[in-house]
């Protein structure tokens, strides 16, 4: 292991690590990156497009090429930064993109095949023939797509979500940062500093120079503990803010549990944290010089390459004495150049290509020299040095590269503000137009200095609280780094823009030969910048490049600008943990402890747990109970739990007037006491939900919706009332919970009933079929009563307060034990209302009109409604297709849901179709299958026999179109 003096690493302690099954160490405070460059280790991984080996080039979160995977079986996470990677002990990682292996990969040979992979390479060759795309070219690009890969196993860590809000959140925890939270912390602000490291300080611990003649990181411990002990400042290391959103909205992520071994309690947390105000003090990011051969392990940024000496205490040497060089055309490149040689380190010297170069510190300077080439296929051997035409090739192990900094100011364009370019500082500054409450500071601002950085941090907190005084902050080197503009080095070989994507100089300038002048043009003709970096070190220089090749300035040439998210973010946190039995809420029905406790199997139907079917000993199958269930519910009384409708009450002088224009049908006759079907319409006149509505009062009706378009219809419903119609006098709200409802259904239905409600008349004529009515049950329990039918005989449904709907389900089997009550649950309740040939869900899927229901006359003619005027389009009326019942000529033959129908002997294809199966079941009160479906000219075709076919898994019934009611098609059942 290779180390140098110093170092904010614990010596005290070793950890233990390996990469691609070999075994290494390192020490706490090291990255991994960090801790393979100690260990020698060089090359970490292949290019996307050429498999070029590749070496460290950062030291943060715009690495490039350090991409590995973490962990193995269902842990195993690929493309993963390791400059990012927090060491700890047991950690696994390998590289990607190689095979059979990492010093040997096959797919290299693709380097030599560079001259047909140039720029434009995929549009060009993937056009034709057309043939191939599907057969050929497909599979294979899918194959090589990507770098790592994902296990496909279920994620078996845990995530979190969060809510934050504060008056000041700082993003960025360097100088900037740290001065800004001081400022308003001790303001008594509520203030939040997020920081991407895991430890605080910035570029401050990359550094080498002292803050009020001390070392930086006494002051930055000092101002930790200082904002660590404030109650209203809170301090989130390992947090990246990955997102500006509307109305003072950040997303953050923090890793939680990245930095330690599996089995561990939460892996990351998202945040969403809401500001006031927001100081953006990012910092800059270091920018290259291509050239020739630039691309080798052992080339990385020059400001990389001193962080790694400085605050990891790491050599860029392979051993102690190699020489290393150092290639800038900035003062910050000699800065590196001085720390290495107070380390120790042998320097070849520092090639600048101004001729008054500076020196600072006892080392060579090439100046008015530039490196033109480099050799070494897995690592850096030599560079050439070129000046006044002459080169020469000099012995190098490691070569450090600065071509000047970019402000880091991503976040600031993500409302789609532009940077605006500095010639001053050869780098674009954050836009004009920020985020609301935005500021930027620091280096993410063009101050680049350590002094005007604290500075700059201070004045942004101090503005966006409007505070009267800044705090003491320390005496900091105040010199600012000149520089030149070198944009790339000219010459025959391949000089790397995009290392990830494989991007070069001539592949910018063969974009531009092709026409591709718009920057986005270019990106998406080269994928310049489309990699996970997201162009964080390689779009300026691109973008320079560009300029030069149009002969405008860099302004005018343009830049593409950023958007969230600012790094890349695992799926995983993004849905919080909601996976597998968490993706969605669960929500259990008054009923489900007394359905659990009679053993009913549950379905999930929509957010709900339902009860699916309710066995009993001696059934086998569960076509067994569901029959039985059925015939009860005809030749009895059933029960079943209906709380999952939804249901809306709706309050107001207008409400009736309300509701007419909201349903198809008319609904401002209906009368108190009376309840009406009613279809809604979307704006396309297509129908999306069914359901009935219920008059209680004057001014308060009661609507009931499908379970599926509970959410929908309510929603609409707000929307209308809000935007639509805001004069109205009618307020809205969603009852679904709060309300218990139970189905109570078949012949005794009325008999069950009247033994629990107080001192109500259910005769026909007191309480007739689309009858409600508020009452009491059971002695004094508040409970709404609807005369109303699903399954086509006698039925009712008892509403009760959520909290005693368990309460009344027991009460009802009780009551009705002499009877032979029954509890049905959704497959009896399916069987049922197929039967009756009532629309669901299957039937009202988004794509089918009231007239294809047979409810178009409910579509009234004599008012306006939503849809209304769309439903009578010609190609809508001309439309023909009509709900049919569809019974199998053998009737114990399966009729497949979602077969297609067709004329007998007629060819099965697209051209033939003349219709789909929506619904399917066993009829027990018929002894047959049965089925609804849709067919051209339906109604005219009543006993036709035809064939319904799944041709994909080869089924296919003769069937007889039949009338979609099999019982009771004149409803006189639920009538009586």
């Amino acid at each position: 292991m290779t180390r140098l003096a110093g170092g904010a690493i614990d010596r005290g302690r070793t950890l233990s690590f390996t990469f691609d099954g070999t075994r290494y160490e390192g020490h706490p405070g090291d990255t991994l990156a960090s801790a393979l460059l100690a260990n020698g280790v060089r090359l970490v991984g292949r290019s996307f497009k050429y498999h070029r080996p590749r070496g460290i080039f950062t030291a943060g979160s715009e690495e490039p090429n350090a991409l590995v995977t973490l962990g193995q079986g269902a842990r195993a996470e690929p493309n993963t930064r390791a400059t990012c990677v927090e060491l700890f002990d047991g950690l696994t990682a390998s590289s990607q993109n190689r095979w059979p292996s990492l010093g040997f990969d096959a797919l290299a040979v693709n380097d030599a095949l560079a001259p047909f992979f140039a720029a434009g390479f995929y549009y060009k060759t993937f056009m034709q023939p057309a043939a191939f795309w599907e057969k050929f070219y497909e599979p294979m690009i899918r194959r090589a797509a990507g770098l790592g890969r994902l296990s496909t196993e279920p994620d078996p860590d845990a995530y979190d979500r969060g809510y934050l809000h504060c008056d000041l959140l700082v993003i960025g925890g360097g100088a900037a940062g740290l001065a800004a939270a001081l400022t308003a912390g001790r303001s008594g602000a509520r203030v939040i500093l997020a920081d991407e490291d895991f430890r605080l300080g910035g570029r401050l611990l990359a550094e080498s120079h002292a803050l009020d003649d001390a070392p930086a990181s006494e002051w930055i411990e000092a101002v930790a503990a200082e904002l660590a002990g404030l109650p209203n400042v809170r301090l989130m290391p390992r947090t990246t803010v990955f997102g500006s959103y509307d109305h003072g909205v950040f997303g953050a992520v923090e890793r939680v549990g990245d930095h330690m071994p599996a089995p561990r309690g939460v892996r990351q947390t998202l945040w969403r944290i809401t500001t006031r105000r927001s100081v953006l003090a990012a910092g800059a990011l270091e920018r290259h010089i291509p050239f020739a051969g630039n691309d080798r392990p052992g080339i990385m940024l020059a400001g990389a390459m001193r962080a790694y000496a400085n605050r990891w205490a790491v050599s860029p040497q392979a051993t102690p004495a190699d020489r290393v060089a150092i290639f800038t055309s900035t003062d910050d490149g000699h800065r590196t150049a001085r720390d290495l040689v107070a380390h120790g380190v042998p320097l070849l010297g520092v090639i600048d290509p101004r001729e008054d170069a500076p020196r600072f510190g006892d080392y060579h300077v090439f100046r008015g020299a530039v490196v033109s080439g480099a050799k070494g296929r897995r690592a850096l051997s030599s560079i050439e040095i070129t000046r006044d035409g002459r080169s020469e090739w000099l012995e190098c192990a490691a070569l450090g590269v600065s071509g000047g900094w970019n402000p880091n100011h991503a976040l600031a364009s993500h409302h789609r503000g532009r940077p605006v370019w500095s010639e001053a500082h050869l780098a674009f500054l954050p836009p004009a137009e920020l985020p609301s409450g935005m500021s930027v500071a620091g280096a993410a601002a063009g101050q680049g200095t350590t002094h005007a950085a604290l500075r700059s941090g201070a004045e942004a907190a101090r503005a966006a609280l409007d505070l009267d005084r800044l705090p003491e902050l320390p005496v900091a080197e105040d010199r600012p780094a000149a520089q030149v503009a070198l944009w790339h080095v000219p010459g025959r070989g391949r000089a790397w823009v995009d290392f990830q994507n494989d991007v070069t100089v001539k592949d910018i300038a063969l974009a531009h030969r092709e026409n591709m002048r718009s920057v986005e043009h270019l990106k998406r003709w080269t994928t310049l910048g489309m990699a996970t970096d997201q162009g964080k070190t390689s779009n300026v220089t691109a973008l320079a490049v560009m300029a030069e090749l149009t002969g405008k300035g860099i302004p005018e040439t343009g830049t593409t600008i950023f958007r969230p998210p600012y790094t890349p973010v695992a799926l995983g946190v993004l849905g919080g943990g909601d996976s597998g039995a968490h993706f969605r809420p669960t929500r259990l029905t008054p009923t489900h402890p007394w359905a659990e406790a009679r053993g009913a199997a549950f379905v999930e139907v929509g957010q709900w747990m339902r009860a699916q079917y309710f066995p009993r000993p001696g059934e086998t199958h569960w076509r067994h109970s569901v029959d039985r269930e059925v015939l009860a519910v005809r030749s009895g009384v059933g029960l079943c739990d209906v709380t999952t409708l939804g249901k809306i009450d709706v309050q107001g002088a207008d409400a009736g007037a309300f509701l007419h224009r909201v349903y198809a049908n008319m609904m401002g006759t209906l009368k108190v006491g009376r309840v009406r079907y009613g279809i809604m319409l979307r704006e396309d006149g297509f129908l999306y939900d069914d359901g009935t509505c219920a008059r209680l009062a004057e001014d308060h009706y009661v609507v009931t919706t499908t379970t599926a378009n509970a959410g929908l219809v309510y929603r609409q419903m707000e929307f209308a009332r809000q935007c639509l119609w805001p004069e109205m006098d009618v307020q809205l709200i969603s009852t679904t919970d709060a309300w218990a409802q139970i189905a109570v259904a078949g012949p005794k239905s009325r008999t069950l009933l009247s033994r629990i409600v107080d001192d109500f008349d259910l005769s026909t004529e007191a309480f007739p079929f689309m009858g409600c009515a508020e009452l009491t049950v059971c002695g004094g329990l508040r409970a709404r009563l609807f005369r109303i039918s699903f399954s086509g005989e006698l039925a009712y449904e008892l509403a009760v307060p959520a909290r005693y709907g368990n309460a009344l389900m027991a009460r009802l089997m009780e009551a009705g034990d002499d009877l032979g009550v029954t509890p049905y649950g959704t497959e009896a309740l399916a069987v049922l209302r197929i039967e009756k040939g009532h629309a669901a869900g299957a039937e009202l899927n988004g794509q089918t009109t009231a007239q294809m229901l047979g409810l178009g006359r409910m579509v009234s003619r004599k008012k306006d409604s939503i849809g209304a005027v769309m439903s009578r389009r010609e190609a809508l009326e001309a439309d023909t297709r009509r709900l049919v019942g569809l019974r199998p000529l053998d009737p114990q033959q399966r009729i497949p849901a979602g077969a297609h129908l067709f004329v007998t002997g007629a060819p099965q294809a697209t051209g033939t179709d003349q219709g789909w199966v929506t619904s399917a079941c066993y009829s027990p009160h018929l002894e047959s299958h049965i089925a609804l479906g849709f067919l051209e000219d339906g109604e005219a075709r009543m006993g036709e026999t035809i064939v319904a076919a799944n041709p994909l898994e080869g089924e296919q019934v003769e069937v007889t179109v039949v009338s979609p009611h099999f019982i009771d098609p004149e409803g006189d059942r639920l009538r009586v």
